[in-house]
């Protein structure tokens, strides 16, 4: 009982603080958490509040450099490049949470369960997880996508069929070390169920890695969309995202380089943001 109840001490609130100093100490990190937070803000409210339409057409005003009226210039059909931009990071932000929420939770039940069942159950599910890592997962999300049909939703499904396995094998290389920790027997003793085993003892327990295999996963499904929707293979016209905008700004690069120059960067930030937090906590919690 003593060692059950030793896992919820105030020293606990003690190391998160310490642990929170530790990465506020990293101005780059905390320059990223910035970046991403005002990236939401703006693709929340610009869309709502910008005087144009991601699909307003006026060929009069067609491929104009950036300028007071139009920030980011505008495409080859007039459409103000400013409001596409942020209309297209709510696509690639949308597609790249939901897609890691859904890897989290799948891949946490997956490698939570497979982990703290052990012996048969354990083996049976890994060699699963490891054949299906061993499927060219790109070729199988294109191979998806293809028959039944471009589309966000689609992206989403497809992301989710794959993206889950290394955040199970994360989970449950965790949960290995520490399911034989004196506060999880202490819990079994008392006769606590598998479930509260697992999310009241087991996963709370493993947080951090979790935590950062999330940080490290959207960066990667916002790059696969992008990639997707570069081929063609995602959101479709009029819609915008920022893989459908590099697509459309690149045969327009010699030209007309802004087109281009807003969403490629504006990946590539966004990419770098994700993995500065991710290298951060995980060196945050390794120490």
């Amino acid at each position: 009982m003593t060692l059950y109840l030793a896992s919820k001490n105030p020293g606990a609130l003690s190391s998160s603080k310490k642990n929170w100093t530790k990465f506020k100490s990293h101005p780059l990190a905390y320059a990223s958490i910035v970046f991403l937070l005002l990236l939401g803000f703006c693709a929340l409210f610009i869309p709502i509040l910008s005087p144009y339409t991601y699909y307003d057409i006026n060929l009069s005003i067609k491929n104009q450099p950036p300028s007071l009226q139009h920030w980011f210039g505008t495409d080859d059909l007039g459409r103000d490049l400013f409001t596409r931009t942020w209309n297209g990071a709510r696509i690639s932000l949308f597609v790249g949470i939901a897609a890691a929420a859904i890897d989290l939770v799948l891949g946490m039940l997956w490698g939570g369960i497979a982990a703290l069942a052990g012996g048969k159950v354990d083996e049976m599910m890994m060699r699963l997880a490891d054949i299906l890592s061993a499927i060219p997962s790109l070729l199988m999300i294109i191979a998806l996508m293809v028959v039944i049909g471009p589309g966000l939703h689609t992206i989403i499904i497809a992301l989710s069929l794959f993206g889950w396995i290394t955040m199970a094998r994360v989970v449950r290389g965790q949960l290995l070390q520490i399911k034989h920790n004196g506060y999880v027997i202490a819990a079994k003793a008392l006769g606590a169920s598998f479930w509260r085993i697992l999310f009241k003892h087991l996963l709370p327990n493993s947080l951090g890695p979790i935590i950062v295999t999330l940080t490290l996963t959207i960066p990667s499904a916002i790059f696969t969309e992008a990639f997707l929707s570069y081929l063609g293979l995602g959101v479709q016209a009029p819609i915008a995202s920022w893989g459908t905008m590099a697509s459309e700004g690149l045969p327009a690069m010699e030209y007309y380089p802004w087109r281009l120059f807003f969403p490629s960067g504006l990946i590539c930030l966004t990419m770098l943001a994700f993995n500065t937090i991710g290298d951060s906590l995980s060196n945050m919690f390794d120490s």
